[in-house]
């Protein structure tokens, strides 16, 4: 019988595919990692926390209007230069 994972304990790639079908299942109730040569390389989730995690929650203008920053003079944009640049021979 395999070993019972924690649910802070990620899966290697191997225990991963081994195990695919129990992989799955944790990843409806939270996040489940995956680990390649020691180190953190994906994350599984349910479809409704991927869905969750990538809605649009309005547009970027209206996020920008609610900043704290909007408004605010020392962000405007400073006058340019009207220097044309330097004359050259092609």
């Amino acid at each position: 019988m395999p070993e019972q994972k924690h649910q802070a304990e990620p899966w290697t790639v191997a225990t991963a595919k081994a195990h695919l079908s129990e992989v799955i299942a944790r990843a409806q109730k939270e996040p489940q990692t995956i680990t390649r040569n020691g180190r953190p390389s994906v994350v599984i989730v349910s479809v409704d926390e991927w869905q969750r995690k990538t809605s649009r929650q309005g547009s970027l203008a209206s996020f920008l209007m609610a900043s704290p920053l909007a408004g605010a003079e020392e962000l405007a944009v400073p006058d340019r230069d009207q220097d044309q640049g330097r004359d050259i021979e092609l």
